[in-house]
């Protein structure tokens, strides 16, 4: 466990530089599941998540000679960019070694602080061998993500904001990955008050910490495959995992349709962009993860913001159609002309706004004479799509729903 001692330091450190972000009452999601639920803003943070407060509170503490001779981290974006700036208010030379499908907001916002970036590996791990053998070769310092205690004691200032905020704060629900946040956060929560229950989050596709936790041992996983990158980590820290044990109170998962439906939620609700780890703490809450009593007080950490907007797309339009505001379908017409007017007239009278149109008459699957029409539609839920299936049949369409 991180000493509260080093924590209020680490936040009278870090004070004129990192952001004290907004920790307000979420009115629609307090209502929805009867609690009073609090949501603390990271992605509003400077760099857009919470890893900056580590980062800077780290490099804070170097030596005259260490600074000089530069620093070195791995990450898969966020500690990139709060380690880039951090080295930049100290005017130190920063080395990241980023994994190669790190997202491209990342990648350049990193480089736009003046950091040197290498692409190496498939994921963080492999990432941070290649940092670890880099950061010995050229005599380099190397900020760990979360196996150190000035980054855990940055990283819990964020309990003690929140604590200070919401002084009977019942639950604190965390997202993890290596750990460093949660070690940080619960450290802190529970040397302030030992009642407060801490949850944390891991997301399926990247189980390690989850199993470790229930193991009660390091376990390791063969690969990590989730939306959330920010805590897509292969292998269990030793000793993040040993105060993760000690202090948090229930672990959950979550899958990446719950974290895409979370994100969705937050952007459409809320008005909040967050990023795949950063939904995982209301994804938890949105599908019954862990139980508290009504009208608990509960606190969750949005811990980033730094979504790729082509992922954000496609939760977009994959969220569109599950929640029925948008559907596909394929007619087959005969390929003459005035056919596809009186389809179209139809969808008119039924209310549905055509947004694309893909008009075919090559495939081999259809017959000679005949086209293929592809739709794309703009609804107002599940009955208005019944309503324009209904349209279709009894014009006597053959139409197929394209999902």
């Amino acid at each position: 466990m991180v000493d509260l001692n080093k924590i209020i330091q680490a936040k009278r450190t870090i004070n004129d530089f990192v952001y004290k972000t907004p920790f307000a009452l979420a009115p629609k999601l307090s209502k929805l599941y009867g609690a009073e639920v609090y949501l603390k803003s990271e992605n509003l943070q400077r760099t857009g998540a919470y890893k900056i407060r580590g980062a800077y509170n780290k490099i804070a503490h170097l030596t005259d000679e260490e600074r000089a001779h530069g620093v070195i981290a791995a990450s898969a974006g966020n500690h990139a960019q709060g380690v880039a700036m951090s080295a930049q208010k100290f005017g130190v030379h920063a080395v990241i070694v980023m994994p190669e499908a790190t997202p491209l907001l990342k990648v350049s916002g990193t480089k736009a602080l003046g950091a040197e970036i290498i692409l190496q590996g498939d994921n963080f791990d492999e990432a941070y061998a290649f940092a670890l053998e880099y950061a010995k070769e050229h005599n380099l310092t190397f900020v760990h993500p979360f196996n150190d205690e000035f980054v855990q004691a940055g990283q819990g200032t964020i309990a003690l904001e929140m604590i200070e905020e919401v002084a009977d704060l019942e639950y604190i629900v965390v997202p993890v990955g290596g750990g460093g946040l949660a070690t940080g956060v619960c450290s802190c929560a529970k040397q302030i008050n030992p009642d407060i229950k801490i949850i944390a989050v891991a997301a399926k596709g990247a189980p390690a910490m989850h199993d470790s936790f229930v193991a009660k041992k390091p376990l390791n996983s063969k690969s990590v495959r989730t939306i959330a990158d920010g805590i897509a980590v292969r292998d269990t820290s030793e000793i993040t995992l040993s105060t993760i044990i000690e202090c948090v109170d229930e672990f959950v998962q979550v899958d990446d349709e719950e974290i895409a439906s979370a994100i969705l939620y937050l952007l459409e609700q809320q008005k909040i962009i967050v990023e795949g780890a950063g939904a995982a703490g209301v994804a938890a809450l949105m599908n019954a993860k862990f139980a508290f009593p009504a009208g608990a007080k509960i606190g969750i950490i949005l811990s980033g913001g730094n979504i790729d907007v082509q992922m954000l797309n496609i939760i977009i339009e994959k969220g569109l159609i599950k929640s029925h505001r948008k559907m596909t379908i394929n007619v087959t017409l005969v390929d003459k002309p005035g056919a596809l007017t009186g389809l179209t007239e139809i969808l008119r009278r039924a209310n549905a706004n055509i947004v694309k149109i893909d008009y075919d008459r090559f495939s081999t699957n259809i017959e000679y004479g005949d086209a293929q029409i592809t739709i794309t539609l703009e609804t107002k839920g599940k009955a208005h799509q019944e309503d324009i299936a209904w349209a279709l049949k009894n014009a006597g369409y053959d139409f197929r729903e394209i999902l």
